[in-house]
């Protein structure tokens, strides 16, 4: 029986990221980064097996780029537009109230996200210039769409509604939607598996660490609060955005710098986080600068996981208790020191973290607290693409 194949397609507004994929194994057969599309020093990275390709030439848009990563797959022996695809799942970022489970793409649903953009108007346009560039090369294969706010569709009333006006919020859309779903989702159900207990017994704290950041409370394998709000710029700080913020900040700033809209959206989206503290976003560079007496990056540094802690607290309150602490995406699944820093002197709560568990090199899923411990902590990788494509033939298999 032949191998179902799935296509997995996360458009930005200037790069594409794609992986094929056996969604039943997880096998990726091939994966890539088309970058720069629209700008000047256009590129391709296109992986398959221990093979590399790389390729540098103008990519003005992203049917150039998607069809230059089609053109790579043929070289590695996969006609994508011969190959019998099953289906091609996009990351969706806001699917607003309309979408809260992976959906079928058709001329409506297009139209709905496309009026979503107001509500994330940096990604939303992207996702659907990805959508419309594989309609265009693969006409005839099934898309399913996988949104980012689905799995935070449910959170109680308490702490997805924010205290403004009631009537302005409904006309607009204003509530917490929470980002990042389809990684909490699928890594709390690998710790319930890897602790070899269901989902509802458990509740958990999942803190996702890339360059943007989220952490989320689950009771019995459902989001309670989450730490992203009407947009991906809440809660904890990140690479270059600064998480919680007063808004009164946004107010002075229009009055005394004369920051107009765009400004402001550049720098909170662009200017801020660890860059706008420290200067760099990346977490090696950042403790290289510590090590060498950088008080700025020492600075950056103790703020990021001040905010981690105090997320962490509240959820623990929210909770009533936890059974598992897990970290996982880039930071979360490399950075030993943030771990242990963000967890520090908590062991009359029963959090613990081991200093050589910690430390140890792993790509596994993996326990970095004491056995004997009431909470485990635990590393967990992520894997979004495995997630988008199994809901992408899941959707596909019961149209």
């Amino acid at each position: 029986m032949e191998s179902i194949r799935v296509l997995v397609v996360n458009s930005g507004s200037s790069s594409i990221k794609y992986q094929l994929m056996e969604p039943d194994s997880g096998t990726i057969i091939a994966s890539g980064l088309v970058e720069r599309i629209g700008e000047d020093g256009g590129a391709i990275e296109h992986t398959a097996g221990d093979r590399t390709l790389t390729e540098q030439q103008e990519i003005p848009d992203h049917t150039a780029g998607l069809r230059l990563a089609f053109a790579k797959f043929a070289e590695g022996g996969d006609d994508l537009t011969t190959a019998g695809i099953t289906a091609v799942g996009h990351r969706v970022v806001h699917g607003g109230e309309v979408f809260y489970r992976p959906t079928l793409i058709d001329d409506a649903v297009l139209d709905t996200v496309r009026e979503l953009s107001t509500l994330a108007p940096l990604h939303n346009p992207a996702n659907i210039r990805g959508i419309l560039a594989v309609r265009e090369l693969l006409p005839d294969t099934p898309q399913v769409a996988v949104f980012d706010t689905a799995f935070f569709h449910g959170l109680p009333a308490a702490a997805k509604t924010y205290a403004i006006d009631s009537q302005v919020a409904e006309t607009h859309g204003i509530r917490r939607y929470g980002f990042h779903g389809t990684s909490h989702e699928y890594v709390s159900g690998r710790a319930a598996e890897f602790l070899g207990r269901p989902p509802e017994t458990l509740n958990q704290i999942v803190f996702h660490l890339g360059n943007g950041a989220s952490v989320s409370a689950l009771r019995g394998g459902r989001p309670v609060d989450t730490s992203m709000g009407l947009t991906p710029l809440e809660g904890l700080v990140m690479g270059t955005r600064p998480g919680d913020l007063d808004p009164g900040i946004i107010l002075h700033l229009m009055r005394t710098a004369h920051l107009d809209v765009d400004g402001i959206d550049r720098l909170l989206n662009r200017g801020s986080g660890l860059r706008g503290m420290a200067g760099v976003n990346d977490f090696r560079e950042l403790r290289r600068r510590i090590d060498s007496g950088d008080t700025a990056a020492r600075a950056a540094y103790d703020v990021y996981v001040h905010r981690l802690r105090h997320y962490l607290g509240a959820y623990l309150i929210d909770l009533g208790g936890v059974d598992a602490v897990t970290f996982t995406a880039g930071v979360g699944e490399n950075n030993p020191d943030v771990r242990a820093d963000a967890l520090a002197g908590l062991h009359r709560f029963g959090i613990v973290v081991d200093p050589e568990l910690n430390t140890a090199k792993s790509r596994e899923p993996r326990r970095i607290s004491p056995p004997e411990c009431p909470v485990q902590v635990l590393v967990i990788p992520t894997n979004e693409e495995l997630a988008i494509a199994r809901a992408a033939v899941a959707v596909t298999r019961h149209s």
